[in-house]
């Protein structure tokens, strides 16, 4: 681009910058930002803390379930949320998210069993849930076009901190106080985050739909959420379980239970990844059904292939958080200036060509400073496919309905994750069983997340290319 080119941007980016810290919508920014931040912290910190937590409490046979509960959770909570941010504003949903996630914090810093910490990571998956979906529903609705990407970027810049200090921050806790004060720490500081953004919050209008009709439909919904997190568990049951028979039934009700719900509840045309609103939601799934595929398996290809310590193991994931948060920000900068198809494409293929070279990690001679320098390029790209598409959801949804586009980007991408980690332990598994060993195994799932990630190329065409075309289709 020449000079002219960039000089004329300059006023646009600047006003959407002031817009952002504006008077008007400070409270709203800082709130929304500390309360992701929070969440993002607690997140993190569950990976650390929760060995300890088994070592003390015993329950080893639920550790997977405690990250599992949550995801699963926030799947009605992200439905739940997004319907009610429609029919009642979203203040309601996210106050009471904030409030239920707090809850479950506190919960989990007191429970004496296993058994109970899931528990509580499940109603933190509920609050957790509402607190994504209605903050992408604050952004379509509480700030203008122009402001909106510098704000999504904002959202995943919320996450740089706690992926740099939330780690070492819960083990340092961990060992001087204990890991239950990981969690009741937290517990304030989201509900001091909640506060700051409610002001603001309740400015915001609900979506146009008729009271009655909002409600029934906000039932609904919450219904087939439930069947969804139902189907996708009983999924997840048949990819891990050992045994062929148990495992085809398992899956099998899981998807007669799973996928009539998905359709009720994601924009008509997802399943067909027709053009416009269904295609983002769509790509979106396909984003964490790749890159978070592959991310579950990179500290294991590190500690356990190539025998290195936990810490070394973490570092590519640090460095990943740090090149996503840069990834958004080029969609901030380049959103206006680029098509938005460019962009998508250009991430997928960055996510691909990532996990290629971070399968180099299982051979012996390559050293490991190469792992930190591949997968911080496939969260370069996964930084800029997903707020691109975040904000292509957002301009194709149609007045007064961010908060059903809002959940539905949630629901994609939640259980598309869901999906990616529970294929790539299914395929690590049948690899131990067949004898190929652990290296083998995680080759496989790579080469199935570039698979994914170069669907993910082809199936851009049915990205709009602007704003302007985004609101043609809806």
């Amino acid at each position: 681009m020449n000079a002219q080119g960039l000089e004329g941007h300059r006023p646009g980016m600047t006003s959407a910058s002031a817009e952002v810290w504006d008077r008007e919508h400070r409270g709203l920014t800082v709130g929304l930002l500390a309360t992701v931040a929070f969440t993002a912290f607690e997140a993190l910190a569950v990976a650390t803390v929760l060995p300890t937590t088994v070592e003390e409490i015993g329950g080893l046979n639920l550790y997977g379930w405690a990250f599992s509960a949550f995801m699963l959770a926030s799947l009605i909570g992200i439905t739940a949320g997004g319907a009610l941010a429609d029919s009642r504003g979203p203040a309601l949903p996210f106050l009471a998210g904030a409030a239920v996630f707090v809850i479950g914090l506190v919960g989990a810093g007191a429970s004496p069993t296993m058994p109970l910490v899931v528990a509580a990571r499940f109603v933190q998956g509920l609050g957790s849930g509402a607190i994504g979906s209605v903050s992408y529903v604050a952004v379509g609705r509480g700030y203008s076009p122009e402001a909106r990407p510098r704000m999504i970027a904002l959202l995943s810049s919320a996450w740089v901190i706690p992926g740099l200090l939330g780690p070492a921050l819960a083990g340092f806790v961990t060992d001087v106080f204990g890991w239950r004060w990981v969690f009741f720490g937290l517990a304030p500081a989201t509900a001091v985050g909640a506060a700051i953004a409610a002001p603001a919050m309740r400015r915001l209008a609900a979506g146009s739909r008729a009271s009655l009709e909002a409600t029934v439909t906000t039932e609904h919904r919450t219904r087939d959420a439930l069947a969804l997190t139902l189907g996708a568990a009983l999924l997840m049951g048949g990819l891990e379980n050992g045994d062929g028979i148990m495992a085809a039934g398992l899956a099998v009700t899981g998807l007669l239970i799973g996928v009539p719900a998905a359709r009720r509840l994601l924009p008509p045309g997802t399943m067909r990844i027709r053009a416009g609103l269904g295609a983002a939601v769509a790509l979106i799934g396909v984003t964490g059904f790749a890159f978070f595929g592959a991310e579950a398996f990179v500290p294991l290809a590190i500690s356990g292939v190539r025998h290195q310590p936990a810490t070394i193991a973490g570092l590519p994931l640090t460095v990943g958080t740090l090149t996503w948060t840069a990834g958004a920000w080029i969609q901030a900068r380049e959103a206006d200036r680029r098509s938005r198809r460019l962009l998508v494409a250009l991430g997928f293929a960055l996510i691909g060509a990532g996990v290629a070279g971070t399968a180099a990690t299982l051979i012996p001679a390559v050293p490991l400073w190469v792992t930190a320098l591949t997968w911080g390029l496939t969260s370069l790209g996964m930084g800029i496919t997903y707020s691109t598409l975040a904000l292509v959801i957002l301009e194709c949804a149609a007045d007064g309905e961010e908060g059903r586009a809002s959940a539905a980007l949630q629901l994609s991408y939640t259980v598309c994750i869901a999906l990616g980690t529970g294929v790539g332990g299914a395929i690590v598994a049948l690899s131990a069983r067949l004898g190929h060993g652990l290296a083998a195994g995680i080759a496989l799932v790579d080469v199935a997340m570039v698979v994914a990630a170069a669907f993910g190329v082809l199936a851009t065409r049915r990205i709009p290319r602007t704003r302007e075309d985004a609101a043609a289709i809806a």
